[in-house]
């Protein structure tokens, strides 16, 4: 089903089970030979939304190489290594943040995101998670049962991003005045390109001087066969439904041409560098991903970091 401006989700379902789905894939980077990342906490999660198909992916018994479409450009198999590079960009960045004495961060979307708990923050570091409030409660009922603790002063903000999140982040204690590091990993193709533009807005209007923002987005390819690009995702997740679980992916999107986002940054006064994922592959290590001609590969998303200069 097409997504709405007011649908809704829980982690088993639409845009929420593409969480579930990362965090599995963090689970088994995380079981790797020499893993690139840590995240003991992406399995219990997983295995807490109860998804069958994901559990069994993160225990072995089913093979994303049996269930890709070999010609489609995505492919479940290359989705490890991914979330793999990807987590360790944004992780890095709050490191870099954090040592640069930056004391407040927001995560943006925060899904199954449990970086307040696993990263190594400084005693005085604020973190708020964004996110709707099931998604917030789901995630902080199942961590306090395995007993876990933030390691940072955690203040969840339980709120819709189409909602009035940023009254929402000052009434949770939201400091407007201190220089912050935002971030907001796999959100963006799930926004319509005005919504994209106005968190672009919001987090600039948020944010003091000095202020950090890493993103990851997908490039705009005027030339690129929308429809081509549809039938690439309904072929990458066919097989999945053989396997008991059903994800119309091509419909979780917002088509419709985007602004180029390094230059909607730069012209709300930041100053921005990107890096492909093929890039962070190769800088990590890791086995790069085939990029098409007629479609946007995982290879070809883009990681942008962001310094506020005003």
């Amino acid at each position: 089903m097409p997504r709405t401006d007011n649908d809704s989700w829980d982690l088993a379902t639409s845009v929420g089970a593409t969480a579930t789905m990362v965090a599995a894939a963090r689970a088994i980077a995380t079981k790797a030979d020499n893993p690139l990342i840590q995240d003991r906490f992406a399995e219990p999660l997983v295995r807490a939304v109860g998804v069958d198909f994901f559990t069994r992916w993160v225990d072995g018994d089913l093979v994303a190489a049996d269930v890709d479409d070999h010609e489609s450009g995505w492919k479940l198999e290359h989705m490890p290594a991914a979330m793999a590079a990807r987590t360790r960009f944004f992780d890095t960045f709050f490191r870099d943040a954090a040592q640069a004495g930056i004391r407040q961060a927001v995560i943006l979307a925060s899904g199954l995101d449990a970086r307040a708990y696993r990263l190594a923050w400084p005693a005085d570091m604020v973190v708020f998670e964004i996110d709707q409030p099931e998604v917030i409660e789901f995630k902080a009922t199942t961590l306090a049962k395995l007993g876990a603790t933030p390691q940072a002063d955690l203040r969840t903000v339980a709120i819709d991003l189409r909602r009035d999140w940023p009254k929402a982040l000052l009434e949770a204690g939201f400091d407007n005045t201190r220089p912050t590091a935002w971030i907001a990993e796999g959100l963006f193709g799930y926004l319509p390109p005005d919504a994209q533009d106005r968190l672009l807005d919001n987090i600039s209007a948020l944010s003091a001087e000095g202020s950090r923002v890493a993103v990851e987005a997908i490039p705009h390819r005027p030339q690129q066969d929308l429809e081509k690009a549809r039938e690439m995702m309904r072929r990458a997740t066919a097989k999945w439904r053989d396997h008991g679980f059903e994800l119309d992916w091509e419909e979780l999107g917002f088509e419709g041409e985007r602004n180029d986002v390094a230059e909607y940054l730069n012209n709300l006064g930041w100053q921005t560098v990107g890096t492909m994922m093929s890039e962070l592959l190769a800088d990590s290590g890791l086995a790069a991903i085939p990029q098409t001609n007629d479609s946007v590969s995982v290879a070809d998303t883009i990681y942008y970091n962001s310094v506020l200069g005003k």
